[in-house]
């Protein structure tokens, strides 16, 4: 199996990871939000949904668009993180 690994950026020893498509994906197939459904509450275009889950890596969007996008998946609970080595992960608070 083959790993991709995206560039990680260190600021002021905090993590900043650019969101992929692949993410996008898993994050709403966990929600069980359709496209649809995450550019109404991302506030963003269907279309810019589609583009952006195409690649498995960074998607080529506007910064803004991968910020609401990214912005709207934490506020249902998904969170973006980096595990030793750089691998970029996925996880989500269960509700309680």
């Amino acid at each position: 199996m083959e790993f991709c690994q995206y560039k990680i950026l260190i600021y002021e020893e905090i993590y900043i990871t650019m969101l992929t498509g692949a993410q996008i994906r898993m994050s709403r197939a966990y929600l069980k939000w359709s496209a649809k459904e995450l550019a109404q509450k991302a506030g963003v275009g269907y279309s810019t949904i589609q583009r952006m889950e195409l690649e498995d890596g960074v998607p080529a969007a506007s910064a803004k668009n991968v910020q609401a996008v990214q912005s709207a998946l934490e506020a249902a609970g998904v969170r973006f993180e980096v595990a030793p080595g750089g691998l970029v992960s996925v996880t989500v608070k269960l509700s309680e």
